[in-house]
């Protein structure tokens, strides 16, 4: 695995917050959720989108918007319309004096907004927890990205999808989320001069990732790393930090666990034999690892915790 498969191999929704949003103007959405990620796909129509910490963006027909929270963002059909629908913690919508909003914009099964057939159509999902998101693929983004690609067969997939109301559909919605989140960064990823392509591409760090990827398990250290690459363990360090922007040790134990987590929710795998799966030399070793960095236990990772 590649150093961009790895950063791109963290988004595992479950149960994503995901709708489609028909607006007509004026109108102003301030999401304030907390969600650490958040998926915006312009079906029709423009908008604007100001991230709290950052410049607003025009979003123009056919453009994909990723937010990064936990910072708040507002989009409206014009920078000077005032907020009138508030996205708090768990999806709940309200006005701006704390009126539930739910029931009064529901426009039928996973479609929400003000009019029905008003000129702006939008997808919008979202992450819940950051644990469904690796934490090297947030550190890596900016508050806002913004790419062409809503005429890709995803979008045509996920809009046709989100009307349906079968059994395992939320399954389905939340891996087409996934899907549609992977292409969109990996392009977005592509056109800049990101660390990533630059530590993937330089001859000893790449080298160095490659060898963690391939075998995590390995009792790696600085020193031993550093003699598979051929050059010094301070050389290493150095060059290592400067691009990946991370010790090599920090990254080990962080895709360790980006591993752990996806192990554990697969049927039949015990905290131990992730344990030694990822190189760790005991279930206790890999829980107390995982608590501290993930706040929670596997067990209760792997519970939906």
């Amino acid at each position: 695995m590649d150093a961009l498969a790895g950063l791109l191999s963290g988004p595992r929704a479950q149960n994503a917050f995901l709708l489609r949003a028909m607006m007509a103007p004026p109108w102003s959405i301030r999401a304030q959720d907390g969600s650490p990620l958040s998926v915006i796909v312009m079906l029709s129509g423009d908008a604007w989108i100001t991230p709290d910490d950052g410049d607003q963006v025009r979003l123009e027909q056919g453009s994909i918007a990723i937010t990064r929270g936990p910072g708040a963002f507002t989009f409206a059909d014009d920078p000077a319309t005032p907020a009138q629908i508030i996205i708090d913690p768990g999806n709940r919508c309200r006005s701006l004096d704390g009126r539930p909003l739910v029931q009064e914009l529901s426009l039928g099964l996973r479609t929400w907004g003000t009019s029905s057939d008003g000129p702006v159509a939008m997808l919008i999902g979202s992450y819940h927890l950051d644990t469904e998101v690796s934490r090297r693929l947030l550190r890596a983004l900016p508050p806002l990205v913004v790419q062409p690609g809503a005429d890709s067969p995803l979008v045509t997939l996920l809009d046709h999808e989100i009307a349906k109301d079968e059994p395992g559909q939320e399954v389905v919605l939340d891996r087409l989320l996934d899907l549609l989140l992977i292409a969109v960064l990996r392009k977005w990823f592509a056109n800049q001069a990101n660390h990533w392509y630059l530590a993937f591409n330089d001859p000893v760090v790449g080298m160095a990732l490659r060898l963690l990827h391939h075998d995590p398990a390995h009792p790696w250290t600085v020193a031993l790393l550093a003699e598979r690459v051929g050059v010094s363990r301070a050389t290493l360090a150095r060059a290592f930090t400067d691009l990946v922007g991370e010790p090599p040790m920090s990254y080990l134990t962080d895709w360790r666990l980006t591993l752990a987590a996806d192990l554990l929710r697969e049927p039949g795998m015990t905290v131990g034999s992730v344990a030694r799966k990822v190189g760790y030399g005991s279930p206790f070793a890999l829980s107390a690892a995982f608590k501290r960095v993930r706040g929670v236990s596997p067990q209760e990772h792997r519970s939906g915790g």
